[in-house]
Formats: C-alpha cells, sequence, structure tokens
C-alpha cells in the first residue's frame, strides 16, 4: 500500500475566513475542495461506502458548528483529520454495541464493485488477478481491529505523519509508531495466510 501521493487540497484564506463568518457560499467552497479526502479517511476506517458517505456528513456539520473556533494556528487539513477520524471511531463504537446487541453475528460490505468486461485474454487474467488481490487486501483490511485500521489508514492512505496521526487519532506518537507496526505486520500476516 503507498502512501497517498496526491497533494492535498490547498485552503483559499479568504474561503477558509468567510467560512468562518458564516457565509454558506464559501462554506460550500471549503466542503468541496476537502470533501474526497476527508471520504478517503472515513472510508479507510469505517470500510462501508454508505456508511462512510453518512458519516462524512456529520463530519461537516460537525465543521460547519466549530468553524468559527478554528483559529488558523495549524492547517485546516490539520484541524479537520482529528473530527473525520473522531466521528468514524463513534460509528464503529456504535455499529459494534448495535451488532453485539441485536445479531449473533456481523455483516461485511455486500457492495459489488462494476468492472468493466475484459477485451482479450490476457486483459481478463490481469483483471481477475487484480479483483482477486483487491478482495483479498480489502478482506484482510476489514479484519484488523479499528484501532490499527485507523493509524494505518492515516499513514498510508492519507500520508500523516507520525505527529499528524497522534493528533488525530488523540493518542501519543510512540503510541501511533507501535500501532502501525502491529497494523502492517497483522496485514501482512492476514494476507500471507490466504489462499
Amino acid at each position: 500500500m503507498a502512501v497517498n501521493s496526491s497533494t492535498p487540497p490547498v485552503t483559499d484564506p479568504d474561503v477558509l475566513r468567510r467560512a468562518q463568518q458564516g457565509d454558506e457560499t464559501a462554506f460550500g467552497v471549503l466542503m468541496r475542495t476537502h470533501y474526497e479526502p476527508v471520504f478517503r479517511l472515513v472510508y479507510a476506517i469505517i470500510r462501508h461506502e454508505a456508511d462512510a458517505r453518512d458519516v462524512c456528513q456529520e463530519v461537516w456539520l460537525t465543521v460547519w458548528k466549530q468553524l468559527p473556533a478554528f483559529r488558523g494556528e495549524a492547517k485546516f487539513t490539520t484541524w479537520l483529520h482529528p473530527i473525520a477520524t473522531r466521528r468514524a471511531i463513534d460509528h464503529l463504537r456504535k455499529r459494534r454495541r448495535w451488532f453485539d446487541r441485536f445479531l449473533p453475528f456481523s455483516v461485511g460490505d455486500d457492495a459489488v464493485e462494476s468492472v468493466p468486461e475484459p477485451v482479450t485474454t490476457d486483459d481478463a487474467r490481469q483483471q481477475t488477478e487484480g479483483r482477486e488481490r483487491t478482495a483479498q487486501l480489502k478482506h484482510a483490511l476489514d479484519s484488523l481491529p479499528p484501532k490499527l485500521r485507523t493509524v494505518l489508514a492515516l499513514r498510508e492512505v492519507q500520508g500523516l505523519s507520525y505527529e499528524e496521526i497522534a493528533q488525530a487519532a488523540a493518542i501519543p506518537a510512540g503510541t501511533v509508531m507501535s500501532r502501525l507496526y502491529h497494523a502492517r505486520r497483522l496485514l501482512a500476516q492476514k494476507l500471507k495466510e490466504q489462499p
């Protein structure tokens, strides 16, 4: 899994200032600018697209309410990531409590991704192998404990530094390093165990 190499969206200071003052149009621009990276982060933690979209709505409602308190001492994304991370983790906790109370088993994401039809035999084989690798990785990621999956998503999907992850997850930097080590080791072990 590679670190997200795309540069984070740039937050226009004027748009941010107007959004802080309650300008809904400016807030819309801010949200559109940062929605996809926030969604990728939330999805990487939750691993269910519909739930991730719902959580993103909660994230942006929280941002709207708390934005006037943003002082600008750090980058906007540094302020935004902890909000998204906390909302995603809270969602997992609520979902786990609901499953534990009402269901004797946990159901996964049944979403089926559409893949274009292969053109040649080589393309078909490559696409099949690619889908199998993707399915194996998804299964292995889904089986990681949420605490490990969270730090892995923040590091590998969002490309955050250890300090930024520590701030986003509200844990010490040493805990970040430990969880990343265990997440990567467990992920490799799970991938090795798969047929």
